[in-house]
């Protein structure tokens, strides 16, 4: 039986239904019937080719949510049937490196993205290594756990893996689907969280979600003000930024984490690392990291702020979000 969905059918191109084969479940896949799934910029970047691994017709969708319809033959009881679960930017790895025996599958060379080269979960179903569907809290709405599996992972894996504690001075760079979860993430950490937007538009969203301190860029020099100001800075954004100005905002010892992608390739001057400031990446988290977040956000509240879109009316939550307005993460649900 054939799976319905909506692709894009050329770069750039409105997402059209249609019905594909999935061909045979593979020994260590579960397929997961939809029930709801975020709308990623990195989704759109695929729709429009913008990386160039993008292959067409293309299904989007990785921030999927919905139940473990059916399970490989050799899945056994690692995932039970029924069980409510997240897909998130990846759908497998190789299971053999030494980064999949460490419990970091997203950083393995052959990990496997849920959109790319396969179909995604603007649809019925999606499929994925056993591994690769994190079990849900209980307590989490199926509506909320969706963008928590791309953007909740992606912000909150670099605070684990750096260290992020709760004495530290911290920032976000960029408040929108990301930055809002990592401001929310950080406050609950007991830091004391700084959040940078070009204007202050945003100032009392993100002061409701624990910020503290907002600093607006656009027509001041804030951020050249708050030398030597931060343990901890977390960039979400996609734009060419002054890179320089966020270094000289670290304390000594401190450290930038780049999640965005810029425009162009960054550049900085060494001297101000070699007070131990450092400039690192971060990304989606592996299966492990996803599930702490997941229980992270159920124990303390975390949610990301969502517009609700169904299935059948995707292109008018990708015009939303390409337009810049959506506050801050549009989710599809699927009938």
């Amino acid at each position: 039986m054939g799976v319905k969905a909506y692709a894009a059918k050329s770069a750039k191109g409105k997402l059209e239904p249609i019905e594909y084969e999935p061909g045979p479940l593979g020994p260590d896949e579960v397929e997961v019937k939809v029930s709801h799934c975020g709308v990623c910029h990195s989704d759109i970047a695929m729709i429009d080719n913008d990386w160039g691994w993008s292959k067409y017709p293309l299904v989007p969708g990785h921030e999927v949510v919905g139940t473990v319809s059916a399970l490989g033959a050799e899945v056994g009881d690692k995932v039970k049937a029924s069980q409510r679960v997240g897909v998130g930017w990846f759908a497998g790895s190789c299971q053999r490196c030494e980064w999949c025996f460490r419990g970091r599958e997203n950083l393995c060379a052959k990990g496997r993205g849920t959109i790319i080269g396969r179909p995604g979960g603007w649809a019925e179903s999606v499929r994925c290594h056993w591994k690769f569907a994190v079990p849900l809290p209980e307590s989490l709405p199926s509506e909320d756990a969706g963008p928590l599996m791309c953007a909740g992972s992606t912000v909150f894996t670099p605070m684990v893996v750096y260290g992020v504690a709760p004495w530290m001075k911290t920032a976000v760079l960029g408040v929108g689907g990301l930055g809002h979860l990592a401001v929310q993430f950080l406050a609950k950490m007991g830091c004391e969280v700084t959040a940078i937007s070009s204007s202050h538009d945003k100032d009392a969203d993100v002061r409701r979600l624990g910020a503290t301190r907002f600093i607006a860029t656009k027509g001041g020099n804030e951020v050249k003000k708050a030398a030597g100001s931060f343990d901890f800075i977390l960039s979400t954004v996609s734009a060419d930024v002054p890179w320089a100005d966020y270094v000289a905002a670290l304390r000594p010892q401190g450290r930038l984490v780049i999640c965005g992608l810029p425009e162009s390739d960054i550049r900085f001057p060494v001297v101000p690392l070699l007070a131990e400031r450092s400039v690192s990446g971060g990304s989606s988290g592996s299966p492990s990291d996803t599930a702490r977040m997941l229980a992270f956000a159920a124990r303390t509240g975390v949610k990301p702020m969502t517009e609700q879109f169904a299935l059948q009316d995707v292109n008018a939550a990708l015009d939303h979000v390409r337009s810049g307005k959506v506050r801050f993460r549009a989710v599809l649900a699927v009938p």
